[in-house]
């Protein structure tokens, strides 16, 4: 019985995690133009890095879940103790912690040449460790019992950030809502049952407010002491205020007990934030409003074209912390997946976990060369660009520019050859205009419509030494009028 309960808990925390990153959701514009506006750019610039790291990493397991009781499957595996001894040997992970190789000004070089605009790092996970400077924890990277804090580069959070911003990368920062070390969050009093707080806001309001004025406090000092910031990036969307009674409540993550109403005043913090960082872009994951600037399907590439803002955030390899033996996903299923998301309206956002001494993977380098190798040639069809339809068809991705030219990308499989005739359906080029790929010289090809849509056809001078062996771009571009 005992194990037929834990398959069954393990289940259901993973309909509940899967629904809580559902991309079918519905979208509010924010209220304020200029954000609109930024919101705008944000799709112009595409391919994003995020970065999850923490004491964890020394352990190679996943960020801050193995402390949640309603997930005990994902403990260390030799470990065969009690939740809170497990608890304890975890939020002690940090007085070991010591990253003497971090060098964030390689990550940005590397990510900038991969054709990264934009960086979201975690300042803090759920399990409340700060990668900050915050005057309002001890359980912190500059803490006096980490090792790492008498380090010149001690504040990780200010070293990326600057880093990243030296090499013209927007910066962004990912704060978990939950705080499971806070005593305001998970009170010592009762233990925990969930990834939600243990006690009842309506009767204990004075702590359920000092964990408000706690999370609001931390998300300020980042708004006032980390110098420009473009993105703040929310997570643990079941930390929100509730339907009223009588609706069922969208909160992902709780099970089917009726949830507290934790209600962290977005509306108050976001213009908190806007006081400090008038231009941030606001991302409350998975909390349906005017506060989830744009929205966030979790390792996961929608099927369709979505009609509102929207990023996949992606797992390069191994988990969304550093794992020991990661297995990286390859350069062309990530090129290939880019040009796929771009298509159907999205950017990408691309995880790799740093290890314990501060380092990644060396295979998480080759791949962003691969990467931004492709984008050198071809960046044209992925920047600045808006969905065209049919948007995705076959081994084909189109993407068209603002002034009306369109791109065509072909996905090539390993060996793959180009067809001597490529056939485009759901639009026609102006009558005159070009067709060349991109990348090669004198790569003019001839096309002609053909009902609803026209066909390319590919010569044999065309398709030798194509620019790419990952996926080629077919410019269609339109005489002006």
């Amino acid at each position: 019985m005992k194990f037929i309960k834990l398959v069954f808990l393990v289940l259901i925390f993973s309909v509940l995690k899967v629904s809580g990153q559902h991309y079918e959701q519905s979208y509010t514009p924010d209220p304020d133009p200029n954000i609109r506006q930024r919101i705008d750019q944000w799709q112009d610039i595409k391919f994003g890095l995020l970065m999850h790291w923490g004491p964890y990493s020394q352990w190679g397991i996943v960020e801050s879940w193995s402390i949640c009781p309603e997930d005990e499957g994902w403990c260390v595996p030799d470990t065969v103790i009690d939740y809170f001894n497990y608890k304890r040997r975890y939020e002690n992970l940090g007085k070991t912690f010591n990253p003497m190789k971090f060098d964030p000004e390689k990550w940005a070089k590397a990510a900038k040449e991969a054709g990264m605009k934009y960086v979201v790092f975690t300042t803090k996970h759920h399990d409340g460790f700060c990668m900050f400077d915050s005057k309002y924890t001890d359980y912190k990277i500059t803490g006096k019992d980490c090792p790492f804090n008498t380090n010149p580069k001690a504040d990780v959070t200010k070293a990326i950030f600057n880093a990243f911003r030296n090499e013209g990368l927007w910066v962004g920062a990912y704060f978990s809502k939950p705080d499971w070390h806070s005593p305001d969050f998970w009170w010592p009093q009762f233990p925990p049952f969930d990834r939600n707080i243990n006690y009842d806001p309506v009767k204990y309001p004075d702590r359920w407010q000092s964990f408000v004025n706690f999370t609001h406090n931390q998300v300020m000092e980042l708004c006032t002491n980390y110098g420009k910031i473009d993105l703040l990036w929310f997570d643990g969307g079941w930390v929100q205020k509730i339907a009223p009674v009588g609706e069922p409540p969208r909160v992902p993550g709780f099970r089917v007990k009726k949830p507290y109403n934790q209600d962290i005043k977005m509306d108050e913090l976001v213009t908190k934030i806007r006081s400090k960082q008038p231009l941030a872009i606001v991302v409350d994951r998975a909390v349906e409003g005017k506060n989830q600037n744009y929205l966030t399907p979790e390792n996961t590439v929608p099927d369709k074209l979505l009609p509102y803002p929207w990023e996949s955030c992606i797992i390069l390899g191994g988990g969304w912390s550093f794992s020991y033996n990661a297995k990286m996903r390859p350069s062309r299923e990530m090129i290939h997946m880019l040009a796929d998301i771009v298509a159907k309206g999205g950017n990408l956002l691309l995880n790799i976990g740093p290890g314990p001494d501060g380092t990644w993977y060396d295979s998480a380098y080759d791949r962003l060369k691969n990467i931004g190798d492709w984008l050198k040639i071809n960046g044209e069809a992925i920047y600045s660009t808006r969905p065209i339809a049919p948007y995705t068809d076959g081994k084909l991705r189109f993407t068209r520019t603002k002034d009306g030219s369109a791109y065509i990308i072909y996905l090539l499989a390993e060996n793959e050859k180009l067809p001597s005739e490529i056939s485009v359906k759901g639009f026609i080029p102006e009558k005159g205009a070009k067709i060349t790929l991109l990348g090669k010289k004198g790569s003019s090809a001839k096309w002609k419509a053909d009902g609803a849509g026209f066909k390319i056809s590919v010569t044999d001078a065309l398709s030798k030494t194509l620019p790419s062996e990952y996926a080629v771009v077919f410019k269609v571009n339109t005489v002006s009028k």
